[in-house]
């Protein structure tokens, strides 16, 4: 690969940058090959999405306006600039399918127990780059401020209004005050451009240099077999081609997506406007909605509230927590019982999400 370059191309740069010793790793390198190596590919499209919603979003930037005339520039987006529809619409969808990806990632590295020591800090930091894309996408959905956007972030903003004592002082340092105005767009348009990329950015390098140092881990019906048994391929050029071919069909989706389903643009908002009929926070966010609307329901009054608040949140713990809970690298007692521990969260989270989906008529704001 380094006389494609031109040997004193690459003599020059190596010397510069220090190519030798990264390009020897990259060659060195390889990674497991099993039955179930197809969920390697999952962390990649995460990645990939995230790519091309930097690129798409950097593009927006040049002509969105936040504050009072951010519907206007939507509006100019999508009517007057050349393919404006379509930057913004392969933005919306790609940080849906980030998000999408990332729980794929996150529930297959759960069930090949890849959390084990010594990859603690590899599900801490997955852990934060889940959180910080969805709060990427709450913070994103009120910037076109149409009436699903108002009213979607309206709801979204209720769920940690009813936390107890805080609650209503986190909503309102969010907002900007006790109402969504121009000055809730500015601190979001803040918060979704400078502050989570500021924060994420150096979370994901430290996530692939993790990779990078532990390696792909094995799941347990491969850590049975004989060293000798166990089948790998190089990391380049192997798994990379599989890799870009991957990003490659994801892009293919990701443009059906745009093109077939454009990113719609609702009415401007209207503060003093009847809700929506279908309001709902996005979906990622719908299980925790519904959960404290059920818990709500079930035990009215502050009590309801409470112990949705302390049901939801002492999920979350637990799970970021896994890795204490199961750090053995050999099955056990333990490990049977966080495996049906990630079955019985998938269930709730698909389970609350259809549910809140089924019944979006009765929440209706």
């Amino acid at each position: 690969m380094p006389e494609s370059l031109g040997p004193k191309v690459y003599s020059w740069l190596d010397e510069r940058l220090g190519l030798s010793p990264i390009l020897e790793l990259a060659l060195k390198k390889r990674v497991p090959d099993h039955k179930h190596s197809f969920w390697y590919y999952w962390g990649g499209i995460t990645l990939f999405f995230f790519i091309v919603m930097c690129f798409t979003g950097v593009l927006l930037l040049l002509y969105y306006r936040p504050g009072d005339g951010a519907y206007e520039s939507v509006q100019q987006i999508n009517t007057q600039i050349k393919f404006g529809w379509l930057i913004r619409s392969i933005h919306s969808w790609s940080a849906n399918l980030m998000v999408a990806a990332a729980f794929v990632h996150m529930f297959s590295t759960f069930f090949m127990k890849a959390y084990r020591a010594p990859r603690e800090f590899l599900w801490w930091s997955g852990f934060g780059l889940l959180s910080l894309a969805m709060v990427f996408g709450f913070s994103g959905y009120l910037l076109p401020m149409d009436d699903l956007a108002y009213f979607a972030t309206k709801v979204g903003l209720s769920i940690p209004a009813v936390m107890p004592v805080v609650g209503p002082w986190i909503a309102d340092l969010v907002r900007g005050g006790p109402d969504i105005t121009a000055y809730t767009i500015s601190r979001f348009f803040a918060l979704h451009v400078v502050i989570l990329p500021a924060l994420f950015i150096p979370l994901l390098l430290l996530h692939l240099g993790l990779v990078q140092q532990h390696g792909m881990s094995i799941p347990e019906s491969e850590q049975q077999k004989p060293e000798a048994e166990r089948k790998s391929i190089p990391f380049f050029p192997n798994f990379v081609f599989k890799d870009l071919a991957v990003w490659l069909v994801a892009l293919n989706v990701l443009a059906l997506l745009a093109v077939a389903f454009p990113w719609p643009l609702g009415p401007a908002a209207d503060p003093l406007a009847p809700a929506p009929a279908d309001i709902h926070p996005e979906w990622y966010f719908m299980s925790s909605f519904q959960i404290l609307k059920a818990f709500g329901g079930w035990f009215p009054g502050v009590v309801g509230e409470f112990l949705g608040i302390a049901f939801f949140n002492a999920g979350v713990v637990l799970w970021a927590l896994v890795p204490l809970f199961d750090p053995n690298t050999k099955s056990g007692q333990w490990g049977r019982r966080v495996t049906w521990f990630g079955f019985v969260v998938l269930a709730v989270l698909i389970v609350t999400t259809i549910w809140g989906y089924a019944v979006l008529p009765a929440v209706a704001h």
